[in-house]
């Protein structure tokens, strides 16, 4: 009984404490948005639907640096044809921490950051038309931890496209969904020499 007391407590005291140790420098996260939202700031809006795998090392404690992979499809509601969007690039990520800048921790368990990301993107569109040039985004989000490695993650962003070649300037607002494991970086060694 006096075990099961135990780890209730350890348990219950893990859930209730704030998110410090997954952001600490030497820390790894990896993850994904699974749903994106587009709001088209050109003419004609849509939908657009992104799966967006990135990875991040903790340079030091709330830094993260690291990298993205950005793989969508996308329809204007005026019967233009499918596009599909791709890219890669750097990103970086900074965790406000509780108190900054007049922030409060919302709830216990989570934290506020700010993301943003710089890379070569494009848009290939089902008629054979393209386009490839510089992909840019920035915007704030919030990490809820439902257990003390594992975020939930909301994140508004203004994203960008430059083209290289006659394209202009797109740009979008986008509200994305997704999750992110923190690893430290001793087991995320274990888990790479497991895979081996």
């Amino acid at each position: 009984m006096k075990k099961l007391l135990l780890g209730a407590v350890v348990l219950g005291a893990g859930l209730f404490s704030t998110a410090n140790a997954q952001i600490q420098e030497g820390n790894w996260m990896v993850g994904s948005s699974l749903l994106s939202s587009n709001f088209g700031l050109n003419t004609g809006g849509g939908y657009s639907i992104a799966l967006q795998p990135k990875a991040a090392y903790f340079i030091k404690d709330n830094v993260a640096l690291g990298g993205y992979v950005n793989l969508g499809i996308g329809k204007v509601t005026n019967g233009s044809p499918t596009r599909f969007d791709y890219g890669v690039g750097a990103l970086g990520r900074y965790f406000i921490s509780p108190g900054e800048a007049g922030v409060d921790n919302l709830l216990n368990h989570g934290r506020f950051f700010f993301e943003g990301n710089l890379g070569v993107g494009g848009s290939s569109v089902e008629s054979g038309n393209s386009t490839t040039g510089l992909d840019f985004g920035v915007g704030p989000g919030y990490s809820y931890f439902i257990t003390p490695n594992i975020g939930i993650e909301g994140l508004v962003k203004y994203v960008g496209q430059s083209g290289f070649g006659n394209e202009g300037l797109n740009s979008n607002i986008t509200f994305n969904v997704g999750f992110s494991i923190y690893l430290p970086s001793g087991q995320a060694k274990r888990i790479a020499n497991e895979a081996k």
